[in-house]
């Protein structure tokens, strides 16, 4: 077992180890026991998790792969540098997901705390003795990949009640002889059901196709203006329902960094969340707002009742709905957006609306024209 400078320098000193995958895993709740309960408790904690890692890493892991960890530390190491793994050097992602999983196991076992885990591939550690970036890259990716099994859990979940419905509505069709309204009214409500089953799958192919590179792929763009009218188009129906009307924001001939498609459904979603939550027959706002020359900010208010402070992280959580939401939905569409966003070095949040309501923002890069998508090139769409 290696100090984590220890392990940086072996790292370094060992020929062809790059790309290598580091596991990490940390103990969040050390510095809280030691807090509550004092250093020493904390410090007996940290052994027996410490004698579980070494345990499970002898059993799971090859004999030339690095192991790390500081005294007093949350962090524990792994390393995959055996070169006699499969097809060269380095793990798979499931063989990194899956020695992580053993590792967080015994350890929450004996423990008897919470693991956080991630990984990432190194290149290299120059200038990082620490791998601090490198950890909290791990980390940032096991985060995202728990909310991800979660969001395809409760997908999963969500799919069962529709489809039930579906098929004993269905059923009784064929199965009893109907009076032609019952049976209509029967019929009206498989197909909304079924609608809501598309609703869902496509929320579900929208963050399975998520390119989760972060930052500006070049060729990716599109012009602010024509995008827009198409999402303000694509709601109208819904704002008919509601008896709500749209202000569009002045034509903007703006460049910004990302996919039409990508730009359309994230203004879409916006749009909807502002439609369907604020107060029928009320009024939504689109406008913008150049930022120092290198972002512009798209803004929509509502005249609902707003977003609590409480909530506003939340609601763009995967499954999660703000407490004073009113209409039907998965919890998907905001988490959605951020995600989307994100991607392209942008930013999302909601505050408090002149209007009374909600205002969401939405802050896009700008690209250079001579950076643009040439005319007639595809665009990705992620992967």
């Amino acid at each position: 077992m290696n100090d984590v400078a220890q392990f940086t320098r072996r790292l370094r000193l060992s020929e062809g180890v790059f790309p290598t995958p580091l596991l990490v895993l940390r103990l969040r709740d050390l510095e809280r026991i030691a807090w509550r309960e004092g250093r020493a408790t904390a410090r007996a904690v940290e052994r027996r998790s410490l004698r579980r890692f070494v345990e499970t890493a002898a059993r799971t892991l090859r004999n030339s792969d690095l192991l790390g960890h500081d005294n007093d530390s949350e962090d524990f190491l792994v390393g995959l540098i055996s070169p006699t793994r499969s097809s060269g050097s380095v793990a798979a992602p499931t063989d990194c997901r899956a020695t992580l999983a053993r590792l967080a196991s015994a350890m929450q076992f004996f423990g008897e705390l919470h693991v956080e885990t991630g990984w990432t591939i190194l290149t290299g550690v120059e200038g990082d003795p620490r791998l601090q970036n490198a950890v909290e890259q791990a980390l940032e990716r096991g985060g995202r990949e728990r909310e991800r099994y979660a969001f395809f859990s409760t997908i999963g979940h969500e799919l069962r009640t529709p489809l039930t419905s579906i098929r004993g509505y269905i059923e009784t069709l064929l199965e009893d002889d109907l009076d032609p309204q019952t049976s209509r009214r029967f019929l009206e409500i498989a197909r909304d059901e079924a609608m809501r089953v598309g609703r869902l799958v496509e929320s579900m192919f929208d963050v399975s196709m998520l390119d989760l590179r972060a930052g500006y792929v070049r060729g990716e763009s599109s012009d602010l203006g024509p995008v827009s009218a198409r999402a303000i188009d694509a709601v109208v129906p819904l704002a008919a329902a509601r008896s709500s009307t749209i202000a569009p924001m002045p034509s903007e001939q703006r460049r910004v960094a990302i996919a039409a498609d990508r730009l359309t459904q994230a203004l879409v979603n916006v749009l909807e969340n502002a439609i369907k939550h604020g107060r029928e027959g009320g009024h939504v706002v689109v406008s913008s707002e150049l930022l120092d020359g290198k972002y512009i900010e798209i803004r929509i208010d509502d005249d609902g009742p707003g977003v609590p402070a409480e909530e506003r992280e939340a609601i763009f959580t995967l499954t999660r709905r703000g407490r004073l939401a009113r209409a039907h939905g998965s919890g998907i569409g905001l988490a959605v957006v951020r995600l989307m966003i994100e991607r392209i070095g942008g930013e999302v949040d909601v505050i408090d609306s002149p209007l009374g309501g909600a205002r969401f923002r939405i802050r896009l890069p700008l690209i250079d024209e001579a950076e643009a998508n040439p005319e007639g090139q595809p665009v990705s769409l992620g992967a």
